[in-house]
């Protein structure tokens, strides 16, 4: 790799992963428990991508698949495409990103203010997988890097290096043994290279996929239905994903993951997003299986600053069946 990109790497690595591990305590039908969730907001542009985007752009100069001046193109539903576009720009790359039209107002203008091409794709041209095909198709003019994030094992490396390295380290240093992980899917590469890790610490380490209720995808393994979680099950398995090496499913309703991260937010002041909802209920319904002492982890992918304008910020009713409605929360320390 080039000195000078060198230079630029390390320069802005210390924006990017060592996030905080906060420890939450709460009551299930009045049994105390509590689960470990890394706070991923505290990245460069507030989210667990910008782990990815650092890896696979790192990656790629050191093995002369990128040169300065291409065009970075990626398919996103949000997150990764904004940490591509700041990574991209910081970089000196031009970057445009493909992206369905459903996505939130703030995520398409978080990408434009970093100063990339957002190309917002119908679902008359496709939507998710015709964003995919689309980059693809720009590929071909040449100049250009596709970080494939849905099939990019680089992907899945970022987190068995950085995300789920960082876990088990902190819960060490709290004497403390990971029992599993639970993630939303939108790649895959969370809960791959996290779970991947902690069973290198401890072999009975479960890793559950997490998926909408509404939007089975991963049960089916098709697209069915719909669901406000944005950021996990956009239309098909991805390639990251092998199930075989996971374990249980997990869904979650889109309302009890709403209410639960307006919960977090509300209660305990940690403003997190959709996603980070669905995967606290989802760390419940693990210890459920597991038992309500096992030691759960989990990412807080994003913050609730890119949700303003969805249903994030309306008052959800609650239903009989929510878990939400059973859980009361207790307290919150960070650790670093």
């Amino acid at each position: 790799m080039d000195q000078s990109i060198q230079k630029k790497f390390d320069s802005i690595a210390p924006m990017i992963s060592h996030t905080p591990m906060v420890e939450i305590c709460y009551r299930y039908r009045g049994e105390l428990r509590r689960i470990f969730a890394k706070a991923e907001y505290y990245n460069l542009t507030g989210s667990i991508k910008d782990r990815v985007a650092f890896h696979v752009l790192k990656k790629a100069y050191e093995q002369g698949e990128i040169h300065p001046g291409d065009t970075i193109v990626e398919a996103t539903s949000g997150n990764t495409g904004i940490s591509f576009s700041a990574m991209g720009r910081f970089l000196g790359h031009p970057v445009v990103i493909y992206m369905p039209d459903w996505m939130s107002a703030e995520r398409k203008n978080l990408m434009l203010s970093y100063g990339a091409e957002v190309r917002l794709v119908s679902r008359e041209e496709g939507g998710f997988l015709g964003s995919i095909e689309m980059t693809e198709e720009l590929a071909k003019k040449g100049g250009v890097f596709l970080p494939r994030q849905f099939s990019n094992e680089d992907n899945t490396q970022t987190h068995y290096l950085t995300t789920g390295e960082e876990i088990v380290s902190q819960l060490a240093r709290l004497g403390l043994v990971p029992d599993g992980v639970v993630a939303g899917v939108g790649t895959g590469g969370t809960v791959m290279g996290i779970t991947r890790r902690l069973r290198d610490e401890n072999p009975n380490a479960k890793g559950f996929p997490l998926e909408p209720l509404s939007s089975p995808t991963l049960s089916t393994g098709y697209k069915i239905g719909s669901h406000r979680i944005q950021g996990i099950s956009d239309e098909f398995i991805p390639e990251l994903l092998k199930l075989k090496e996971l374990d249980q499913v997990i869904s979650v309703d889109d309302g009890d993951a709403l209410i639960m991260a307006r919960m977090l937010s509300q209660q305990l002041g940690l403003g997190v997003g959709v996603s980070s909802g669905a995967n606290f209920v989802g760390c419940v319904l693990a210890q459920n299986l597991l038992g309500g002492e096992s030691i759960m982890t989990t990412t807080f992918a994003d913050d609730n600053k890119k949700y303003l304008s969805t249903d994030y910020s309306d008052p959800q009713k609650m239903k009989e069946e929510y878990l939400s409605k059973d859980i009361q929360l207790v307290s919150a320390k960070a650790y670093r």
